[in-house]
């Protein structure tokens, strides 16, 4: 498949290959079928359980931390205590540095799904001046002295928190982002994409050849560029890697990555890694060093529970063995490589790859080194969890992809699935639940695990631009993934007879414009001129203003302090009429006077605009 050849899907092909697709998204994770969800729910109660609950959540220095542990059913424990230390070090009951200190006992709650009662301990860590690392255990005693150890969901016992004041940085709030898929973006000029039949080769795609690109994306008008993992790796995707810190010759060398980040950087446009902490490559030297030599110092690097054969993996993949970042010297080299692409190249920050996998204990080192090296650096997590996790993040990450957002606008504007009612019900809960706190959230259509949208809408354009507008007049910072703003779709859907095929949603960029939907690039051209000059869209309150679940119309507005935004979408098949709230509305891409009354097409929307000057 050279540059040239054409990957754009007319609507009509799409509509047709997509037919059967059902109206629903399969989304890659632990929690992703109901029996995943039951067993966590009875694991994560059953016994001595501390679930991140901590007041304040991203504690500040000198001020005292109140945590929350539960026992129930299966931890008959009559007193918790909070073992801590101040040095960094692990807490060992009896050792000098380590202090312990009581918890209060607090109300008591009948849990139907357990058949049993669970009891809640209150306990509170002292204020400690800034730069201090508090590392902590928790225990509890039974009736006839035996001692458990509280855990997190994933059976970790080892918690901490660092006091800091670091803040997401400043420039965040304002990027738009874009995903680049490195080997299916762009070859390196002068050079074609190359031919193959199988998706899950190489086809070329280089540094240079984003380099290469930036005026496009420049015109597009994103200033963030996320970029999939750089590192040696035997595969297309790059997530199983050989090396952390050298780049993969198939994509360019050192010098074409100085090349990007500096032009880039003169652009104001960030350059943002994909970072994988959780495992390798089982090509990977140390592992092929801890598998063939029992004493090797890389065998600790490693989960083996059955040498040389049996290793903890990703998700049960043999070639993608789990790195054991609670053991120090690799938590030190996986942190330390980070830190390497920050310093000596000017990294701007990390998508963080299945962030889930290393504990709380490993984000909170990460995290003191990242900063340290560059504030202003930004790092967000992979974590297709429960928003009650995704919020104990918060201290430890910049930020977390929201895949819930993510499901709830497939659902509501491509499958149809749900309705305006249902949406705006998740969308106030959601803003609510994560608001206030020093945690970002990144909004997305698509990715590069899944259905493109457009494949997901069966080629209705329409959908795929009102999903957009409503993308990028909510407060989430938004991604666009490459080839989305050109109408890029796929030729089959990723879930094949029991299989998942992501390749499917990976196919070359369009770069030929005679193949391109030049006006859905236009479209986003000034969706994204937009966010990025609008106060109340980036930062602004949001409160509904029409609901109208029979009829499909939805709006709402965001105000900021000279200027309030308003979105009306038509999510419906049909015409729709909708009277606007108050008057003085010009449209917020032309600047034409708004009538009160807009006749809106089917899944058509119109922005609109009021500022006021003091």
């Amino acid at each position: 498949m050279s540059d040239q050849t054409p990957n754009k899907l007319d609507t009509q092909t799409t509509a047709a290959l997509s037919e059967s697709v059902s109206l629903s998204d399969f989304i890659f994770g632990t929690l992703a079928t109901n029996e995943q969800r039951l067993h966590a729910l009875i694991s994560g109660q059953e016994g001595l359980t501390f679930e991140y609950q901590m007041t304040p959540r991203d504690p500040k220095p000198d001020q005292p931390v109140q945590i929350e542990v539960t026992a129930g059913p299966a931890a008959p424990v009559l007193e918790v205590f909070i073992h801590y230390t101040l040095d960094g070090s692990t807490p060992q009951l009896g050792a000098e540095n380590t202090r312990t200190l009581p918890t209060m006992r607090g109300k008591v709650e009948w849990n139907t799904l357990l058949w049993g009662y669970v009891r809640h301990f209150h306990g509170e860590l002292p204020a400690q001046p800034e730069g201090k690392t508090v590392r902590f255990l928790v225990s509890g005693l039974t009736q006839d002295g035996v001692r458990l150890w509280a855990q997190d969901e994933r059976g970790r016992t080892v918690f901490s928190y660092t006091l800091d004041r670091h803040t997401v940085p400043s420039w965040a709030q304002d990027a738009v982002f874009y995903h680049i898929f490195l080997d299916r973006f762009a070859p390196t000029p002068g050079r074609q994409f190359l031919l193959s039949e199988r998706l899950d080769d190489f086809f070329g795609g280089t540094l240079r050849g984003v380099l290469s690109k930036l005026d496009y994306l420049s015109e597009l008008g994103v200033n963030a560029l996320w970029l999939s993992p750089i590192y040696p790796s035997p595969s297309h995707h790059g997530y199983d890697i050989t090396n952390f810190r050298a780049i993969e010759p198939r994509l360019g060398t050192r010098s074409d990555l100085r090349a990007l980040v500096d032009e880039a950087h003169r652009r104001d446009m960030k350059i943002i890694l994909d970072f994988v902490p959780n495992h390798t490559s089982n090509k990977h030297p140390f592992f092929e060093a801890a598998i063939t030599n029992p004493d090797s110092p890389y065998r600790d690097y490693y989960s083996f529970t059955d040498y040389p054969n049996g290793y903890k993996t990703f998700f049960g993949v043999p070639f993608l063995p789990q790195l054991n970042s609670e053991y120090p010297a690799a938590r030190r080299y996986i942190i330390e490589s980070a830190v390497y692409w920050l310093q000596e190249f000017g990294i701007d920050g990390f998508r963080l790859d299945y962030a889930y996998g290393p504990s709380h204990d490993f984000w909170t080192d990460y995290y003191a080194a990242v900063k340290r090296a560059n504030p202003q650096s930004l790092h967000f997590g992979e974590i297709v969890e429960t928003p009650r996790l995704l919020r104990t993040y918060e201290g430890v990450l910049d930020g977390v992809l929201d895949f819930h957002w993510l499901q709830n606008a497939r659902r509501l504007f491509a499958y149809g699935s749900t309705n305006v009612a249902a949406f705006e019900q998740f969308q106030s809960a959601h803003e609510a639940y994560f608001s206030g706190r020093n945690l970002v959230r990144l909004s997305f259509l698509d990715n590069h695990d899944m259905n493109r949208f457009l494949w997901a809408a069966r080629g209705d354009v329409r959908r795929l631009m009102l999903a957009a507008a409503c993308q990028f007049t909510l407060s989430a910072i938004p991604i666009i993934y490459y080839g989305t703003e050109v109408g890029l779709s796929q030729y089959r859907d990723v879930r094949q007879d029991e299989r998942v095929i992501p390749e499917e949603s990976r196919l070359p960029m369009i770069w030929e414009r005679s193949q391109q939907n030049l006006e859905l690039f236009e479209f986003y051209k000034r969706l994204i001129k937009l966010r990025r000059e609008s106060p109340a869209l980036r930062c602004g309150t949001r409160s509904a203003w029409l609901v109208d679940t029979v009829n499909g119309r939805y709006g709402y507005l965001r105000r900021a302090s000279n200027e309030t935004i308003l979105v009306a979408l038509n999510v419906s098949g049909v015409p729709q009429t909708f009277d606007l709230p108050n008057v003085g509305w010009r449209d917020a891409f032309t600047g034409e006077v708004l009538s009160v009354r807009q006749h809106l097409p089917p899944f058509g929307f119109v922005v609109g605009k009021q500022v006021w000057t003091s």
